[in-house]
């Protein structure tokens, strides 16, 4: 019975291939015939006695030009009227709509559409809301999806992904995960038009609703999101997806267009679709102006949206994948995986056991890259009598004071505000947990400091993108002895740092990496004038280090703290699991 299915798949998918599309193209070149047919009419009247030859050449021009367009103009001409003040002038009444998708317009296609162009965010979903396990039947199914119709494809990937996923699962990959892979891929062509625009701003896509619609609102500020909903069940108390479209099924754009805006008894005023989906030319056809977006025509373009151009910052997000999952990249990653995970056992095992120039030479045979500087030449032993130096580091991960350790290659001791035990396991130098009483942890880093170098991130949590935390103030009035390290790291592959999954796993993640960087600079011991013993208060010594590494890195300083950041991305203050 299996084998009779296959075979009706594949007619039906030739006679789509062959029989749709060509349709469609006919469609265009009958269009273009009768562009020419009214253009040879008008042409013959143009050339009438009367008329003159300026006259001539200008609508001559027009009609050629009006029979090599598509069935609708590129969102080029949108913004040449933009420009000429002729279409930003006319968006003061709230009433007026602009409409658009977000696959292939909002957002720029990286996936082939033989798998479906939305297959990366899916991939996304389960497997930072799922499992490995999910991923991997998520990518299997890439065999056969190149075989069905966009919309049995849709249904497939919904399935696979979201079959027993737990609601709330769902909704931490939506507001930690999916934003920043949305920030990077917003095409900036359709995103000025989108912010330019006064419009009340209302997407129409056939993707399940719960991947796109926390971003929209939230980022791009849209009005409303129309999209599939999926079912929902309770089990125990706790609410899971079906991987089942509720109500009617899939929408289509088209008609939930009509039925959206006929109470209003208005049409949209401006729609943009892509030019590659036949769907979105009928979808926009209902528009007072539509236009279509072109891949093809901004291939030589960087139609990347800067960073300092996002609709909000983007500080804070979650998730271990640092690469858009597209199916060659997600494939490449289950290769890498088991290669990945010898490798992290191995440089970790090289930093235990090794004396540090051994171990650093090791690291980087294996594929870690250290770039290493320094500006403060006192790096030896403290002085009799005298307590240590405190290296107050911005922080990346929780290698920071590893990695400064085998860089300067003498022994420090590291505190930490929470480390799971199987970090203090395989930390290669001494770590002190710190109690979150400012007493208490005053008092057992000035013991730390009387013994020896101590390493201290003031930021209390990590951050992934080029901002610094606001600093605690605590270690500035410890010691005038404070030097100041700038931190980066670079991955290629996986997040060694997370807010809602098993932080003991952080180590192996990033050392799973397979070029892994890490760069560090020892700036220059701080003055005494600029310490609390040279009359300096200790939130002003604070901001004075945030900002000098600030400048050294190429960051952004903030005022946000651990707490703001585990609130946005875990719903929590910084648990240890």
């Amino acid at each position: 019975m299996v084998l009779p299915e296959v075979l009706v798949i594949l007619a039906e998918w030739v006679l789509y291939r062959l029989l749709a599309n060509s349709c469609y193209r006919a469609a265009r070149k009958l269009r273009g015939y009768g562009f020419q047919l009214k253009n040879l009419l008008n042409l013959s009247k143009a050339q009438s006695p009367h008329s003159n030859s300026h006259y001539q050449q200008q609508q001559q021009y027009q009609y050629l030009q009006d029979s090599l367009n598509p069935l609708f103009p590129s969102v080029t001409k949108y913004q040449e009227l933009v420009d000429k003040n002729r279409a930003s002038s006319v968006s003061s009444d709230h009433r007026d709509t602009f409409v658009c998708e977000i696959d292939g317009v909002l957002l720029r296609q990286h996936s082939s559409k033989h798998f479906h162009t939305f297959f990366p965010y899916f991939m996304l979903v389960a497997f930072e809301g799922g499992s490995i396990i999910r991923a991997i039947l998520l990518l299997i199914s890439c065999s056969f999806l190149w075989a069905l119709q966009q919309e049995t494809k849709l249904k497939v990937l919904s399935f696979i992904t979201f079959s027993g996923l737990r609601v709330k699962d769902m909704d931490n990959v939506s507001r930690s995960v999916l934003p920043k892979f949305f920030l990077e891929n917003l095409n900036l062509q359709v995103y000025d038009i989108w912010a330019r625009s006064d419009y009340s701003k209302v997407v129409f896509t056939s993707l399940p609703q719960v991947i796109v619609e926390r971003f929209l609102r939230e980022h791009l500020n849209a009005d409303d999101v129309i999209g599939t909903k999926l079912q929902e069940i309770e089990v125990m108390g706790r609410r899971f997806y079906t991987g089942l479209a509720s109500g009617s099924g899939f929408i289509e754009k088209h008609k939930s267009a009509k039925d959206y805006f006929l109470d209003n008894k208005k049409k949209p005023t401006l729609g943009i679709g892509s030019s590659s989906s036949p769907h979105d030319h009928i979808f926009i056809s209902i528009c007072n102006e539509a236009y279509l977006w072109n891949e093809e025509d901004s291939m030589n373009k960087n139609n990347t949206l800067p960073r300092e151009r996002y609709p909000k910052p983007l500080i804070f997000h979650d998730g271990r994948l640092a690469f858009l999952p597209t199916p060659l990249a997600t494939l490449a990653m289950f290769v890498w995986l088991p290669i990945g995970f010898f490798l992290a056992v191995f440089r970790i095992s090289v930093g235990v056991l090794f004396p540090y120039h051994v171990a650093n030479f090791l690291a980087s045979l294996s594929g870690v890259r250290i770039t290493f500087k320094t500006h403060n030449l006192n790096n030896g032993p403290p002085e009799k009598g005298r307590s240590g130096v405190l290296y107050v580091c911005n922080h990346r991960t929780l290698l920071d004071p590893v990695f400064l350790t085998t860089s300067l290659g003498k022994p420090l001791t590291a505190v930490t505000y929470s480390l799971s035990k199987f970090s203090e396991l395989i930390a290669p130098l001494k770590t002190v947990s710190l109690k979150r009483d400012r007493k208490k942890d005053g008092e057992a880093m000035q013991r730390l400091l009387s013994k020896g170098d101590l390493v201290v991130c003031p930021e209390g949590t990590t951050c992934r993108e080029p901002y610094l935390l606001r600093f605690s103030p605590l270690f500035a009035e410890l010691t005038e002895d404070i030097v100041p390290v700038a931190v980066n790291a670079r991955v290629s592959m996986f997040y060694g740092t997370t807010a809602s999954g098993l932080k003991c796993l952080d180590p192996i993640v990033f050392l799973m990496n397979p070029r892994p960087v890490y760069c560090l600079e020892v700036l220059k011991k701080l003055p005494k004038e600029m310490t609390c013993a040279g009359g300096k208060s200790s939130f002003e010594v604070a901001n004075f280090i945030q900002g000098e590494l600030a400048r050294v890195l190429g960051f952004e300083c903030t005022n946000l703290t651990r707490k703001d950041k585990y609130l946005v991305l875990a719903g929590n203050e910084g648990i240890v699991r």
